[in-house]
């Protein structure tokens, strides 16, 4: 199985450095060009590559990382889905200063990645976790670090599961893309910035 990412910042590069610590190819990408993301993917080692973000989006599982507002742009012109696993970490901030969280409606923050991805079969997580949470081993003396996550695709789900169980979080279902994505969402989900830890 191989992975890719649409983003490189902090949240990309944490991803990364999980899925090569597990043995995984990883292709990164951002909006600036693969030239740019040399000294990232030397730092990770030799199963990491740059790429452009439709070469990205070519992989098995791929990963949004972007911020809110660049998402339109970063999923446009890509090629089909045809059922690859998207995976969106965003959380919907219009702005961070001041904070703003964009007014979706009735629609969860995934329910409108997924309009702009179709065919993909998307999952919500890693958006409930701080960043250094997400960097961090997830493997404690007390239990593994909770990885909530939601998708309304059985398969895709299990597959992600397994993928960051093997990282060493302790994954949770909560659901689909409506009810388990509200569940987790910036400003109100009860499930936003929540760390714990299950143990085993």
């Amino acid at each position: 199985m191989n992975f890719g990412i649409i983003g490189a910042g902090t949240i990309a590069r944490a991803l990364a450095q999980h899925l090569v610590a597990a043995g995984h190819r990883v292709v990164l990408s951002n909006s600036r060009g693969p030239s740019t993301l040399g000294e990232v993917v030397a730092n990770l080692g030799p199963l990491a590559s740059a790429g452009t973000a439709a070469h990205a989006a070519k992989a098995d599982m791929v990963f949004l990382t972007v911020m809110w507002p660049d998402i339109p742009a970063a999923l446009a012109g890509l090629p089909p889905w045809d059922g690859r696993i998207l995976v969106d970490t965003t959380n919907q901030f219009a702005r961070l200063d001041p904070v703003e969280v964009a007014d979706l409606g009735d629609q969860t923050g995934s329910e409108w990645v997924a309009g702009l991805a179709p065919g993909a079969r998307v999952i919500k997580a890693f958006n409930t976790l701080f960043a250094e949470y997400i960097a961090a081993d997830p493997r404690h003396p007390a239990g593994r670090q909770l990885l909530f996550y939601a998708g309304d695709d059985a398969t895709a789900k299990t597959t992600f599961r397994d993928v960051v169980d093997g990282f060493g979080f302790a994954p949770v279902d909560i659901g689909g893309l409506r009810d388990g994505g509200r569940l987790m969402q910036v400003g109100g989900g009860p499930l936003s910035g929540l760390h714990a830890l299950r143990q085993d």
